[in-house]
C-alpha cells in the first residue's frame, strides 16, 4: 500500500503557473500557425476568409514561386553578406574587449566599460538621422556597408558585456600558469580561455546571427534598390498581381526562418561540449 505522505499533493500555485505558461505558449505560436496555414493555401482561399482553417488540399505553389524567384535569391545573398561578417566582427571585437576588461584591467577601465555598455540603452531611432546623414555624405547609401557597420557597432556592447562576465569566471590561476610556461596574452586567450568559453561564444553567435538576420529597420533606411534589399525587406516587397501575396509572403517567411533555426541546431552541440570541458578541479 502506498504511503499517503509519498503522494504528491496538488499545488495550486504550480498549476496556475503551468496554465499561464501554456496560455503564453499558445499566444506565441498562433502567429506562426497563421503563417504556416497561409503558406499552404492559394490567394483565393485566403481572400475568402479561410485563413485559420486547414486547407482541403495541400498547395505548395507558394514555395515553388519563392524558391524560383531570382529576387529572393538576391535577398538571401545580401542578408548573408551582412549577417555572417557582422556576426563574426561583433563577436570577435567583443571577445577582445571582454578579455581586456576581465583580465587586463587598467586605470579608468571600469568607467570605459560603463561608457561602452551604455550603448545598449540608446534606442536606434535616436541615432537614425545622424547615421543616415553620415553615410549619405560618405556615399554609402544604397549599399550593404552601412548595415554591416551599424550592426557590428551596435553588437559590440552586448558582446563585450557577456564575454567580460564569462571571462571573469575563468580562474586567474590558469592565465598565470600559462604565462609562467612562456605563453603570450594572445596564446592565453586563444588556447586557454576561448576553449573554455564555447558555451558563451555559441550563445552569443546565435543571438547576433538571429538579430542581424531578422533586422528590418536598418536595411529599410540604408538601402533603396531592390537588388540591395535583405530578406526581411524582401518579404514586404513581394506582391501579387492585384493584391498582397499573403501565401507567397508566408512561404518566404518560413523559408527565411530556416537559417536561424539551423544555426541554433548547429551550435546546440557546442553548448554541451563546452559545458563538459573542465577548467580547474577542486
Amino acid at each position: 500500500m502506498a504511503n499517503p505522505s509519498a503522494v504528491r499533493r496538488f499545488d495550486p500555485w504550480r498549476g496556475a503557473i503551468f496554465a499561464m505558461l501554456l496560455a503564453l505558449s499558445v499566444l506565441f505560436l498562433l502567429p506562426t500557425l497563421g503563417v504556416l496555414l497561409a503558406s499552404i493555401k492559394t490567394t483565393r482561399e485566403i481572400a475568402l476568409g479561410s485563413l485559420w482553417s486547414f486547407p482541403t488540399a495541400l498547395y505548395l505553389g507558394n514555395f515553388v514561386e519563392v524558391l524560383s524567384n531570382p529576387a529572393v535569391h538576391c535577398y538571401f545573398l545580401n542578408t548573408l553578406l551582412v549577417t555572417v561578417p557582422g556576426t563574426l566582427a561583433s563577436t570577435a571585437l567583443g571577445v577582445l574587449a571582454g578579455y581586456v576588461f576581465a583580465k587586463l584591467p587598467f586605470r579608468g577601465s571600469n568607467m570605459l566599460f560603463l561608457v561602452l555598455v551604455a550603448g545598449m540603452f540608446f534606442p536606434p531611432q535616436v541615432i537614425l538621422v545622424p547615421l543616415f546623414r553620415l553615410f549619405n555624405g560618405m556615399g554609402l547609401i544604397d549599399t550593404l556597408w552601412p548595415v554591416f557597420i551599424v550592426h557590428t557597432a551596435l553588437g559590440i556592447p552586448i558582446c563585450t558585456l557577456l564575454m567580460r562576465n564569462f571571462f571573469s569566471t575563468v580562474p586567474t590561476a590558469l592565465r598565470e600558469a600559462a604565462i609562467l610556461e612562456g605563453a603570450s596574452e594572445w596564446q592565453v586567450l586563444t588556447r586557454v580561455v576561448l576553449p573554455l568559453s564555447l558555451p558563451a561564444l555559441a550563445v552569443l553567435a546565435t543571438l547576433q546571427f538571429t538579430w542581424i538576420w531578422n533586422d528590418f529597420l536598418w536595411p529599410l533606411i540604408f538601402t533603396q534598390s531592390d537588388d540591395k534589399r535583405t530578406i526581411m525587406i524582401g518579404i514586404v516587397n513581394l506582391k501579387g498581381q492585384y493584391s498582397v501575396a499573403w501565401g507567397v509572403q508566408g512561404a518566404l517567411s518560413l523559408v527565411a526562418s530556416l537559417p536561424t533555426l539551423l544555426v541554433f541546431l548547429f551550435f546546440q552541440r557546442y553548448f554541451i561540449k563546452g559545458m563538459t570541458m573542465g577548467a580547474v578541479k577542486g
